[in-house]
């Protein structure tokens, strides 16, 4: 029985090596393979000498890019695109900060929002830079850094809700177009273009309104360390040039990326040249 013990042992041994054995050339195997590939550069941030991940915010917010009119300022920023790099960044390990370089004059509130909550909860030290404009959504989605820092020329703030569109009707009964509603509910066309607007369709938009702009200004709050208050009194849709951004708290300073490489470097704790962006 001990003889057929031992060998019961033996060959347990041989499969547990064999299987060992097995699994570190698949493991050597698929790594070359995805070096070879180019997977490993296709999901890397960094090239392994860059420490510093760059997502620029620039022009439009939005989830879904919608289609480009080719205007003066049709860039857009796509809200899903710049979670999913920054969650590349995060698992990135030579990476270990995010620098978000911003030149936006707003978009929809939900992408807005989607950006600031992702670099809230970023484990990285995260720096937002606003260069031209940091205005409406574009600056809902700058709160969401660790730090902001801003040009004296730049255009901050726009902290406020719009709705506003044309209002085609005069137009269209010079066209000798007429509308017909058409629906199943009283208020399911409320907000149509080519219809009047009536004084209970204006109570809801007014009140939709009312609910996002409270929304918008608790965030900023929130996000700044700010009193509520002290946002409210700001929060007229006005924008404001950086200096008066910094005056009333809206940014930490004034300064560029250079000044971000500062900041990087003090909260990493390392020397100025070892601080490089990947760009």
């Amino acid at each position: 029985m001990k003889i057929i013990g031992q060998k019961i042992k033996i060959v347990a041994l041989w499969i547990i090596s064999a299987l060992a054995t097995f699994a570190i050339g698949l493991w050597i195997f698929g790594a070359w393979y995805d070096e070879w590939s180019g997977y490993n550069a296709s999901l890397s941030v960094s090239d392994g000498y860059c420490n510093i991940a760059v997502v620029p915010i620039t022009g439009n917010i939005y989830i879904d890019e919608p289609s480009n009119d080719g205007g003066e300022y049709s860039a857009v920023a796509n809200a899903d695109d710049i979670v999913a790099a920054l969650r590349a960044a995060e698992y990135d390990t030579y990476i270990g900060g995010v620098l978000i370089r911003i030149d936006s004059l707003g978009g929809t509130p939900v992408a807005a929002e989607l950006i600031a909550n992702a670099l809230k909860r970023s484990p990285l030290p995260v720096a937002a830079v606003i260069r031209e404009y940091g205005a409406s959504g574009g600056y809902l989605a700058a709160t969401g850094a660790d730090v902001i820092f801003a040009s004296a020329f730049s255009d901050i703030g726009s902290i406020g809700i719009t709705m506003s569109y044309l209002d085609n009707t005069a137009k269209n009964t010079m066209d000798g177009l007429r509308y017909v509603p058409l629906t199943s509910a009283l208020f399911k066309d409320y907000g149509n273009p080519d219809k009047p607007l009536t004084q209970s369709e204006r109570f809801l938009i007014e009140r939709d309104l009312k609910i996002y702009h409270d929304h918008f200004v608790k965030m900023v709050s929130e996000n700044r360390n700010l009193s509520i208050e002290q946002i409210a009194k700001l929060a007229d849709g006005s924008s404001m040039p950086g200096s008066l951004a910094l005056k009333n708290g809206l940014i930490d300073a004034l300064g560029d990326q250079e000044t971000a490489r500062d900041w990087f470097a003090e909260k990493s704790n390392l020397l100025l040249e070892d601080v490089v962006f990947c760009e």
